[in-house]
């Protein structure tokens, strides 16, 4: 008790403001659940802040307003394989981020038909004609290469990224 008075007459001599009893207890302090989620969601501003159709609607809306940016059966009711589909999706869009660095201007679909993957994507135009043909052979070799299937690139090119609506 006086290791604790001599603490307390200490502090409020360095700091001048009235003394706060300090005890040796710790607390726990429980206050009303706030349920806010916030991720993946497009703040509302002034109205002056371009967001794409996938911004702009909320995660809790997919397939309801906004599809699924992956289409496989492997989410089908005793389907072996949606891990490993994950895996693949997350590797093939890190894949094309990196290849088409800056370029993209929406998100990258992935559909699997069969034995067919395709990667559908909508690029800006700031590449020359010959680079993104490039490109997307380069992109198409190797994902074949790594996967053993046929992949196939379908690309369209905008001069600007598409605007949905401004928030």
């Amino acid at each position: 008790m006086a290791a604790s008075l001599c603490c307390v007459l200490a502090r409020s001599a360095v700091w001048s403001s009235p003394p706060l009893l300090v005890t040796g207890a710790r607390t726990l302090h429980a206050t009303a659940a706030c349920l806010k989620n916030r991720a993946a969601r497009i703040r509302v501003g002034k109205g002056d802040r371009p967001v794409t159709y996938e911004q702009a609607h909320k995660p809790h809306h997919i397939a309801h307003r906004k599809g699924w940016l992956s289409q496989h059966t492997s989410n089908l009711h005793a389907e072996d394989g949606a891990a490993d589909r994950t895996v693949e999706d997350v590797f093939i869009r890190r894949f094309i981020n990196g290849t088409f660095q800056n370029c993209l201007a929406n998100e990258v679909v992935i559909k699997r038909r069969g034995n067919l993957l395709l990667v559908c994507m909508l690029m800006e135009q700031k590449l020359r004609a010959q680079k993104t043909y490039f490109l997307i052979g380069y992109s198409e070799t190797l994902l074949s290469h790594f996967y053993k299937c046929p992949v196939k690139l379908e690309v369209q090119t905008v001069p600007s990224p598409p605007v949905y609506k401004y928030l």
